[in-house]
């Protein structure tokens, strides 16, 4: 891979390989000195114009753990600050030597842009409400993990409803993109007003009946209600959100048997999904997190692991 802008990037093989090595990498969070040499002499900068915790920081220790050289950058002490374009920012961070841009910026396509403007490799840890591909291979990661400790190795045949605020999710895109890779059936759960324009031509089923596609689920993936990204009139009150498209313990109950929940976090515990879910035997939300960090380990390798791979 030149760069990881988005998950139609992978096809089964390099989805399955990016998998597979961040199962190796996972077993250096349990080692007393966390460290391996591959990225040795490398220099990746993390540089977010958004917030985050889970992605910067998953991000930075995997790239340290790989012993690389890991800078941040915020947009709030760049001088981007003072009136300067990404543009320029960008350009002026690639001459500095840097082999590895990780962005995450509040505009769709953002990382797309970035990548044709510099010589260095480029992932894409969000942009807009367009894509997020790292946290649809981390997804997968804990996903394949729970198949593979109840009957199976795959996700042929394995049904997973995405639930909720479609509309402003850079997660569902991806997830979307990525299990048509890898074989698993999505369906779309939201209510009509959180609806992305155009979802009727993702090639999968979309519902309002979220007890329906509960029913069927192996895989039940509830997204945040992104209140910082709505003008309102969405839904009436998050009371009657929670009761129509909540997780809640009614519906935890109705889960089929083996399945499993996720959840790409922060929670808003109460509204898409209760307390109870989040904290249930077959909740995923802390294996996404603990396996975030393996994953982008092997991402990071894969792109950087090599001289053909930085140069190419």
């Amino acid at each position: 891979m030149r760069h990881l802008l988005s998950a139609a990037d992978l096809d089964l093989a390099s989805a399955t390989s990016i998998l597979d090595v961040a199962e190796e990498m996972q077993q250096v969070q349990s080692r007393p000195v966390k460290k391996l040499p591959a990225l040795r002499g490398r220099t990746v900068v993390n540089i977010f114009f958004e917030d985050s915790t889970r992605t910067r920081t998953s991000f930075e220790i995997a790239g340290k753990w790989l012993s690389a050289d890991t800078i941040n950058v915020s947009a709030k002490g760049s001088s981007v600050s003072k009136g300067e374009s990404l543009r320029d920012t960008m350009l002026t961070l690639d001459a500095m030597g840097v082999d590895a841009f990780v962005i995450r910026h509040p505009s769709s396509g953002a990382a797309h842009q970035v990548a044709g403007w510099v010589k260095a490799q480029v992932i894409n840890a969000g942009d807009g409400q367009h894509e997020h591909p790292t946290q649809a291979l981390l997804d997968a990661y804990s996903m394949r993990h729970h198949f593979r400790s109840i009957d199976s190795d795959g996700f042929a045949g394995k049904k997973i409803a995405i639930v909720g605020d479609l509309l402003h999710s850079r997660v569902v895109r991806s997830n979307v993109l990525l299990q048509r890779s890898l074989g698993g059936e999505v369906v779309l759960v939201a209510p009509p007003t959180l609806l992305p324009t155009g979802v009727e031509t993702w090639g999968c089923p979309v519902t309002s009946d979220f007890d329906a596609a509960l029913a069927e689920a192996d895989i039940v993936m509830m997204l945040r209600v992104q209140r910082e990204r709505m003008a309102g009139g969405f839904f009436p009150t998050e009371r009657e959100y929670a009761e129509g498209y909540g997780l809640t313990e009614a519906r935890l109950a109705a889960m089929k048997p083996g399945a499993a929940i996720c959840h790409p976090g922060p929670m808003n515990r109460g509204v898409e999904i209760s307390s109870a879910a989040a904290d249930a035997a077959n909740s995923l939300v802390l294996d996404q997190v603990a396996g975030g960090v393996a994953v982008r380990m092997s991402v990071l390798y894969h792109l950087l692991g090599s001289d053909e791979g930085a140069t190419q």
